[in-house]
């Protein structure tokens, strides 16, 4: 018997999964994201921006680059999850 309330259910459950699902597949593409910005600021040039962000001029953390290193680094658990997982 199937009522509005388990149908309700049902389709909150789906909605769970599929969020878990998205979350999973932003936090795969956050690293390659920020590897890429990383590589084309610093082929470009960082412009006005590098300038705001390099908090101590000759610091090797300021500017814009070694900011997207470490954001890619930090978001590389998602990659080292589904490597942790795999079956050989």
């Amino acid at each position: 018997m199937t009522g509005p309330v388990s149908t309700a259910a049902g389709a909150s459950r789906d909605g769970v999964v599929a969020a878990r699902r998205l979350a999973r597949w932003l936090g795969l593409a956050a690293t390659p994201t920020f590897a890429i910005m990383a590589v084309l600021t610093a082929a470009l040039g960082g412009g006005p921006a590098d300038m705001l962000c390099a908090a101590g001029h000759g610091s090797l953390l300021g500017g814009m680059v070694p900011m997207y290193l470490l954001m890619s680094a930090f978001h590389a658990s998602a990659w080292l999850k589904l490597i942790s997982e795999r079956r050989w």
